[in-house]
């Protein structure tokens, strides 16, 4: 019988992330969100007058994919582009239905939070150390 392979944390890591963000995805699917699309409404909400660029670099796609997820988001009346007309510079921000919606998935990533806490403690108490001490820069 052959040995197990050493612990990699950067295996053990990408696995729970795999398995935690379609955790995630299943989660927000009755919202009609999946990560991307929450991670693109947060960024226009934390930066109300977001363009297209800065949203884009923020979320590591290409500017194109951002007209193509804001379009679907204003169609929806989560997004408001107040582009006074085309070519002029965009001038992202949430709308209160939108606003309405991250309230709902911050409901959703707070029960997966707790549940994750409850059946993890010990992980959770040593991300939250880690992260503290990175963002810190104790570390």
């Amino acid at each position: 019988m052959s040995e197990p392979p050493p612990f990699s944390p950067t295996v053990t890591l990408l696995t729970v992330g795999r398995v935690w963000e379609a955790a995630f995805n299943a989660a927000l699917k009755p919202l009609g969100l999946t990560t991307r699309k929450y991670g693109l409404l947060g960024h226009v909400r934390g930066t109300p007058g977001i363009s297209f660029s800065e949203l884009a670099r923020r979320s590591r796609i290409t500017v194109q994919s951002a007209h193509t997820a804001v379009a679907a988001f204003v169609a929806a009346g989560l997004v408001d582009d107040g582009t006074a007309h085309a070519g002029a510079a965009s001038s992202l921000r949430v709308t209160a239905e939108g606003e309405s919606l991250l309230a709902r998935a911050a409901e959703v990533v707070a029960r997966l939070d707790a549940e994750f806490a409850e059946q993890h403690p010990e992980l959770t108490e040593a991300l939250r150390i880690h992260l503290t001490r990175v963002v810190s820069g104790a570390d």
